[in-house]
């Protein structure tokens, strides 16, 4: 059965959960190569990658829409600098700096400046529901990225890197946000392309900087995978995952399944790092999956 049978709402949740799982691994990239490429570098490699696969198949849907596009390039401008030029290199800096459970936790915030975004300009409200919904989620991740264990979290100092990744998570949600706004007449092929393309050129100053003034890396297999796996995976196919949920089932509701993110990338640490299964992942499961299925009943 394809995607698109499925009932709108239904196809929202499954796409932004998708997206979510995607973004997953960017985390762990950011913090494993903390040491071997430079953040800002990563980031235009990562963007470069994917403008280089998207353009063919964005040409026709460019120039279909380019009336459009052209009537909004201011809107284009502001949602490509936060979602493209900022939020995954200030992922991408944070993680020189932090721990992964810093940078987990943090990260989860995202889903709470939507919900604040909304409620100052739209005048959004959750219901009590909504709210338990969103209690239950945060609960299953404060288990998870504790290990089940408050003294963990207690014991969590804050650095320079935790900074970075708030600002992350605030400009995440400011490029949600304003996905609410997208202009009508420019199709999710033609979107992902000017943004990909306004957002590398206004990080193209930063990457020159950073290149004259940093130590010069060489490539490995490792990294050649994963700049080709957050280049099309995570850019590509989950942004678009990202906005058509958006478009679906709002930003609220899309920022709320974000707070499964942790849950992932403890998946795929169990998965390709040989770690195991603990009853804390069981029960922060139970939690965070009762929290989704609450949080996103409708209102």
């Amino acid at each position: 059965m394809k995607l698109k049978k499925f009932p709108p709402r239904f196809s929202g949740v499954l796409l932004a959960i998708g997206a979510t799982m995607i973004w997953s691994w960017n985390y762990i990239i950011a913090r494993g190569f903390h040491e071997v490429i430079p953040p800002v570098t990563l980031s235009f490699l990562r963007w470069s990658v994917a403008l280089t696969v998207i353009t063919p198949f964005s040409i026709k849907h460019f120039i279909r829409d380019i009336s459009a596009i052209s009537k909004n390039v201011k809107y284009i401008i502001l949602i490509s600098f936060f979602g493209v030029t900022l939020f995954n290199t200030l992922v991408y800096i944070a993680g020189h700096s932090t721990e992964a459970i810093n940078l987990s936790l943090i990260a989860i915030t995202t889903p709470v400046f939507i919900l604040i975004f909304n409620r100052i300009f739209f005048k959004e409200k959750m219901n009590i529901i909504n709210i338990a919904g969103v209690f239950l989620t945060l609960s299953g991740i404060v288990i998870l990225i504790c290990r089940g264990s408050l003294k963990v979290l207690f014991a969590i100092s804050f650095t320079p890197g935790d900074l970075w990744m708030l600002f992350a998570a605030i400009t995440f949600a400011l490029y949600s946000f304003l996905l609410r706004k997208k202009p009508a007449g420019i199709g999710g092929v033609s979107f992902l392309f000017v943004t990909f393309a306004a957002g590398l050129v206004m990080l193209l100053p930063f990457f020159l900087y950073e290149f004259n003034s940093e130590k010069q890396f060489s490539f490995s297999i490792s990294i050649i995978f994963s700049i080709l796996y957050i280049g099309i995976f995570a850019s590509i196919g989950g942004f678009f995952m990202w906005n058509k949920a958006v478009e679906q089932i709002g930003a609220a509701t899309s920022g709320i399944i974000y707070y499964s993110l942790p849950l992932f990338s403890t998946f795929w640490a169990i998965l390709f790092l040989d770690e195991h299964i603990q009853l804390m992942h069981l029960v922060s499961l139970i939690f965070i999956i009762s929290g989704i299925l609450i949080a996103t009943k409708k209102r």
